[in-house]
């Protein structure tokens, strides 16, 4: 699962509707999860938090990319390098990367003048962060079977395969407003 820059309003403007409207706790009703005193500036902090993350695993790309050129590291190397890297400076990468982001968010509720009341338990809040980065974030997968359908003529793993592939996934990151920066 990967986190783009481009989603980022979106998530976080999802997160504060589901939240800040009426939800379901326990079977019963209640009429917000949180209070939001300035919905736009709430936003921007989830924004924060988000676009913090993509700088971390950005930097830790580079990093990984760096030491590999250093040390002459075959790139079958990286992940394990860009893991370690994270490790060290408390960043969770990969399918867990949801869980730590939605207890990132749930810690600046906590500490965001603009969120005014927490009315939901951190379980339910949690579990419906997760599902919304998740939605968000599953968008690798969709782009990979898109580009897949895209290129179906061609044998995987050719040359022209990749070439194309890369090519293909271009277009449909721009089609769909997707940048990784």
């Amino acid at each position: 699962m990967k986190l783009y820059t481009g989603k980022i309003p979106t998530i976080a403007e999802e997160i504060i509707r589901t939240l800040s409207g009426p939800t379901q706790v326990e079977g019963s009703d209640i009429d917000a999860a949180i209070e939001v005193a300035d919905p736009n500036e709430a936003q921007l902090d989830i924004e924060a938090v988000l676009k913090e993350y993509v700088r971390l695993d950005r930097e830790c790309t580079d990093k990984a990319k760096d030491l590999m050129e250093q040390r002459n590291l075959p790139y079958s190397q990286f992940g394990k390098l860009k893991r370690t890297l994270a490790d060290e400076r408390g960043l969770v990468l990969g399918d867990e990367s949801g869980s730590y982001l939605a207890n990132q968010i749930l810690e600046i509720f906590m500490h965001s003048p603009h969120i005014e009341e927490v009315f939901a338990d951190d379980v339910v809040m949690r579990k419906k962060v997760k599902e919304i980065l998740a939605k968000h974030m599953r968008v690798d997968e969709e782009l990979d079977e898109e580009v897949r359908k895209r290129i179906k003529n061609l044998q995987e793993g050719t040359q022209s395969w990749d070439l194309e592939y890369a090519k293909a996934m271009e277009q449909i990151k721009r089609k769909h407003g997707i940048n990784e920066s």
